[in-house]
């Protein structure tokens, strides 16, 4: 094996190595926030996009909007999310983290969020830039993959929407 194809294969189980790392990352912050992983999954994507619809939450889990009621039913008995008004359509509603959540999940990632400021501030912003680029095509593959997947079911499976897209 050549040199590229070496780096090319270091760079490949170094990705797959990130998402193993954060599933048990994730899994760790369920145990300590006493949720289980779909719970953990809601709140995950609630922290990073802030608020979501119930719809768009039910097709990011993978779940029927049954199932994400029930779901965001017992969060919301527990006091980690709200259910609050859409700005847009007030006869809709979109889900939000508490407080109380942010406040006990803020505790359990602040080492790694300085470990992760720590080392990222070794890179020269050239290095950043392509960094981020391959994560971002990277992840990009993924999306791109995981509709292509559902496709192979039948058209009725709504796509799901893409991380990076405004809220709804």
């Amino acid at each position: 094996m050549g040199s590229q194809e070496q780096a090319e294969m270091q760079a490949l189980m170094a990705a797959r190595d990130l998402g193993i790392g954060t599933m048990l990352f994730r899994n760790s912050l369920a145990k300590a926030l006493e949720v289980n992983l779909t719970e953990s999954l809601c709140l995950t994507l609630l922290g990073i996009r802030n608020e979501l619809s119930p719809t768009v939450l039910a097709r990011y889990m993978g779940l029927s909007t049954g199932a994400t009621t029930t779901l965001l039913d017992r969060l919301e008995n527990r006091g980690l999310v709200t259910r609050v008004a859409n700005p847009k359509d007030r006869r809709g509603i979109h889900i939000a983290l508490t407080p109380e959540y942010q406040r006990r999940a803020q505790g359990l990632v602040v080492g790694v969020q300085k470990a992760h400021r720590d080392l990222i501030s070794r890179y020269s912003e050239a290095q950043l830039a392509v960094i981020t680029d391959f994560l971002q095509r990277f992840t990009g593959n993924l999306a791109q993959n995981s509709d292509d997947v559902l496709d192979l079911f039948g058209p009725s499976l709504p796509s799901l929407p893409a991380v990076s897209s405004p809220r709804e």
